[in-house]
C-alpha cells in the first residue's frame, strides 16, 4: 500500500455509462401498457464510475480508464468524472460505439433495470496502456460481465498490477445471463478484496445459503478478503482464518438505494488505503453505504469525508 512514487491513490479500470432513473413508479411496467414516474433523474451511473466519483469525494487520488462513445452521454460522463475531480486522462472516445445508458425503474423497495452497454462492451485490455499500472497504488475493477474484453483478460490484467506492486479489488456485479462463468476460487486467491453481494456470492458459489458459500471459498483464500454485503444486515468478512460479520446501520427513510454498494466499496477501500484493519474497512462501508441512500442516485450524498461524518450522526444517529 505504500508503492513509491505513486502518482494516484487508485486506478479504476471499469465501465461507463450514465443512469436514467425513473422513481415514483407505481407498478413495474406491463407489455402494452404505460406507467407514469413520479420523478426522473439523469446522472453517472456504473458501478465503477460511481466507485471512483465516490472514492475521490472521500479523498482520495482517482484515475480512470474506460471507454464512452464521440456523443452527448459520453460527454456528460467526462464532465461529471472531472466534477468529482476524477483524472479522465486514460478514458478513450470512441467513433465507433455509443456510450452506454442503464434505465432504473423504482417501484416500492425494488428496482429493475435494463443496461444498454454500448462503448463498455467493447473495451479491451488493449484500451489499457502499460502507464496505467505504473502510476497507482491500488487498482478496483467492477463489472465484470458487462465487459466481455476484460473478464476475458481479467487475470492478465490482475498479474500487470501486481506486476507494478498494486493491490487489487474486484466487484464482480451481477451477470445478466447468469453464467458465471469465471474461476473465482482462483481469483479469490490472487487479489486483496473480493466485493460481491450476497445475492451475487450465492450464485457464483452455487449455494443456497451463506454459511455453504464461505465453506465452499475459504479455503482458497491466500492473504485477501471477500466481503459479503449484505444490505441494512451489515456484511461479512472472510479471511483464509476467519468469518468476521460487520452489522450495518438502517436508514429509516431511505431516499434511493442505488449506488449504495458501490459506496460501500469506496469506504473499504478508502480505509484500506488508510492502512486500518479489515473490521475498520468494513465497519466505514456500511456507514458509506447507508449514507448514500439519504440522496437520489448513487454520488450525490457523498459529498466529502466530513460531509459522511455529518450525515452519519446527524441523519443515521451513527456516533461512532
Amino acid at each position: 500500500m505504500d508503492k513509491k512514487n505513486a502518482k494516484i491513490d487508485l486506478l479504476v479500470i471499469g465501465e461507463l455509462n450514465m443512469d436514467l432513473i425513473f422513481n415514483e413508479v407505481a407498478s413495474f411496467p406491463e407489455l402494452g401498457k404505460e406507467k407514469i414516474a413520479g420523478d426522473m433523474n439523469l446522472t453517472l451511473g456504473s458501478s465503477s464510475a460511481i466507485f471512483a466519483g465516490n472514492s475521490a469525494r472521500l479523498g482520495l487520488s482517482v484515475g480512470f480508464c474506460g471507454m464512452v462513445g464521440e456523443d452527448d452521454f459520453g460527454d456528460a460522463v467526462i464532465t461529471q468524472l472531472k466534477e468529482y475531480e476524477v483524472d479522465t486522462s486514460l478514458v478513450t472516445m470512441s467513433e465507433q460505439y455509443k456510450t452506454g445508458l442503464t434505465a432504473i425503474i423504482r417501484h416500492a423497495d425494488d428496482r429493475a433495470m435494463v443496461t444498454y452497454p454500448g462503448a463498455m462492451q467493447h473495451f479491451s485490455i488493449a484500451d489499457i496502456p502499460k502507464k496505467a499500472f505504473q502510476q497507482a497504488r491500488h487498482l478496483h475493477v467492477s463489472s465484470l460481465f458487462l465487459q466481455p474484453g476484460i473478464k476475458e483478460h481479467l487475470f492478465e490484467i490482475i498479474q500487470q498490477a501486481k506486476a507494478n506492486g498494486l493491490t487489487i479489488s474486484i466487484d464482480p456485479q451481477w451477470d445478466p445471463e447468469e453464467k458465471w462463468d469465471v474461476d473465482f476460487k482462483k481469483l479469490v486467491s490472487q487479489i486483496d478484496f473480493f466485493l460481491p453481494n450476497e445475492d451475487e456470492f450465492l450464485h457464483i458459489a452455487d449455494s443456497s445459503n451463506i454459511e455453504e458459500a464461505i465453506a465452499a471459498f475459504q479455503p482458497h483464500l491466500t492473504d485477501g478478503t471477500i466481503v459479503v454485503k449484505q444490505g441494512i444486515n451489515g456484511a461479512t468478512g472472510i479471511t483464509k482464518d476467519e468469518v468476521t460479520q460487520v452489522p450495518g446501520y438502517l436508514n429509516q427513510d431511505p431516499v434511493d438505494t442505488v449506488g449504495a454498494g458501490d459506496s460501500f466499496n469506496s469506504g473499504v477501500i478508502y480505509q484500506f488505503l488508510q492502512g486500518k484493519p479489515i473490521d475498520e474497512c468494513i465497519k466505514f462501508g456500511n456507514i458509506t453505504g447507508a449514507v448514500s441512500t439519504t440522496a437520489p442516485g448513487g454520488t450525490t450524498a457523498i459529498k466529502s469525508l466530513e460531509e459522511v461524518h455529518n450525515i452519519a450522526k446527524n441523519k443515521l444517529s451513527i456516533t461512532k
